[in-house]
């Protein structure tokens, strides 16, 4: 009935009606506001959502490891002070 060829061509004249077409203007138009608008948000891409949310994980993996550190060396200190205050025993 009908060959390819046929739709190819009624579709490549249908997208050469569209392209220049006001409703194509109106799309880069409309593209060119939303990114210019986008722009004055200070928005980030995804990637870099990701890699600053893996930064942050990793910075608190440390802060957990130093803070457990810290405990240890307080616990240590103030044992080491109640040994120092505690009165040694008459008669051993």
């Amino acid at each position: 009935m009908f060959d390819k060829k046929f739709f190819d061509d009624i579709n490549a004249k249908i997208s050469e009606v569209i392209a220049a077409s006001p409703a194509k203007d109106i799309e880069k138009n409309m593209k060119a506001m939303m990114m210019a608008m986008f722009a004055k948000l200070d928005l980030v891409t995804r990637e870099e959502f990701d890699v600053q949310v893996q930064v942050l994980q990793r910075t608190r993996e440390k802060l957990d490891v130093l803070e457990a550190r810290l405990a240890q060396q307080d616990a240590a200190k103030a044992a080491k002070a109640a040994r120092a205050a505690k009165p040694a025993e008459p008669g051993v």
